[in-house]
């Protein structure tokens, strides 16, 4: 039987404005870094993600406003830390089959395809697609501990890749 995260570890995005929040590629990226269970500022956040922090403040601040960081009490200097209030979001199936949901997956897509456009004439992009039979759950665990064996063997002076990874079942024929 497949071992479930714990409920902490997982937040349901249940409001539109949260997953307004989600509609911009940048803070799909700052809430991918601060997922992986770090405190950081802005400014440390600027330099991670290669950005201006003054760019990076208005996209920080609409994450905290939505809720999905939150403001670590410990700080160093005027600058406060943010984490990600969970590693991990569902987005409730009420607002699934909303416009908002569409503009998240656009955001999504668009870095996918800005990626391909950018580094797949110098040959720098990689892409797979497998078809497996594997339950869902277990499919699910199986990307946890990649995400975890990755997180553990992260090194900060390597440059930044992306891994974006979708999971679903295969679309009927003809859709």
């Amino acid at each position: 039987m497949s071992e479930a995260p714990p409920e902490a570890a997982v937040l349901t995005i249940e409001r539109a404005e949260q997953l307004r929040a989600l509609g911009h590629p940048l803070r799909l990226r700052v809430l991918d870094e601060l997922g992986r269970g770090g405190h950081l500022t802005n400014r440390e956040l600027a330099v991670r993600l290669g950005v201006d922090p003054g760019r990076l403040h208005f996209h920080v601040r609409l994450l905290h406003r939505a809720g999905l960081i939150e403001r670590v009490e410990k700080g160093h200097g005027r600058e406060k830390p943010y984490r990600a209030v969970a590693p991990t979001l569902r987005v409730s199936p009420e607002l699934v089959s909303t416009g908002i949901a569409r503009d998240a997956q656009a955001a999504l897509l668009d870095e996918v395809q800005r990626g391909w456009a950018t580094f797949a004439p110098q040959g720098a992009f990689r892409g797979t697609q497998l078809t497996l039979r594997l339950d869902a759950d277990e499919a699910r665990k199986l990307v946890r501990e990649f995400m975890e064996k990755m997180a553990r063997l992260e090194d900060e002076r390597a440059e930044p890749i992306v891994l974006t990874l979708f999971l679903h079942p295969p679309p009927p024929s003809g859709a």
